[in-house]
């Protein structure tokens, strides 16, 4: 049987499950939102143009406007400026989009403290554990935080001194950013960085050196609670926006029961 024969099967049997990491797309959906002197983007808006009446007797479709950074998306290299002669989304080649999940969980210490930023000693307490990074993995940081994705308020968990999400220090940057084994790094939290990378030098430090590294982002993930640490596969399906800086997207994980 051939390995793409096998893969079908296993599909068809449940020995491998499906997953959907992906937050639902409404026009409520929580996206970022910078600080007042900044221009921000648009969440979804939905235009009905016919359903089934005298604009489209025997079809139904609607007219979207979205910002590429709304909802579950990829961030490209050129959304930052560190990337900005990188790749955009429809020139990232799709087998950087398809590998190895490595679950790095820190729920219990963010539930102690939503401002914990993963250090380079985090990485390596996994690899001491699990064994090496697969080559082209996605990192997924698991910290519960999806929970709270359908409250503003909570999802964003701002104050007088700004956000209070977790994240990745300037040194766990570094580190994602320098390891030849990674391809992407996701989170289950509005963006890629912490609530607090705005006071970093530099600031929104994964933005900086993962995406100047020609990796990749994914924010607003949800169900890495279902995720082994270890054996899954993801599939990151952007849409592939000519130029796009970043885009909303599906993302799936594969899963061996």
């Amino acid at each position: 049987m051939s390995i793409l024969a096998s893969l079908q099967q296993a599909l068809a049997d449940g020995d491998i499950e499906v997953i959907d990491l992906t937050t639902p797309l409404a026009d409520d959906t929580v996206i970022l939102e910078l600080p007042a002197q900044f221009a921000n983007t648009r969440g979804l808006s939905v235009t009905e143009v016919s359903r089934y009446d005298d604009r489209g007797p025997a079809w139904a479709w609607n007219d979207l406007q979205v910002g590429e950074h709304a909802g579950t998306h990829l961030d490209a290299p050129v959304h930052w400026i560190s990337g900005r002669d990188g790749k955009s989304v429809d020139q990232i080649e799709p087998g950087r989009l398809v590998g190895p999940i490595v679950v790095i969980d820190k729920t219990a210490e963010v539930a102690e403290n939503p401002d914990f930023d993963l250090e380079p000693e985090h990485f390596e307490a996994w690899i001491a554990e699990h064994g090496p990074l697969p080559d082209n993995c996605w990192v997924l940081f698991r910290t519960g935080w999806s929970q709270y994705a359908h409250s503003r308020d909570t999802f964003l968990n701002a104050d007088a001194e700004g956000p209070h999400t977790p994240g990745v220090s300037v040194a766990g940057a570094q580190w994602l950013a320098s390891n030849p084994k990674v391809s992407g790094f996701g989170v289950e939290t509005v963006g890629i960085d912490s609530g607090q990378a705005g006071t970093f030098d530099p600031v929104y430090p994964v933005h900086y050196f993962l995406l100047g590294a020609d990796k990749y982002g994914l924010t607003s993930l949800v169900g890495l609670d279902r995720l082994p640490v270890t054996g899954a596969m993801i599939s990151v399906s952007p849409l592939n926006v000519v130029g796009g800086t970043g885009a909303p997207a599906r993302v799936f994980a594969y899963v061996e029961r």
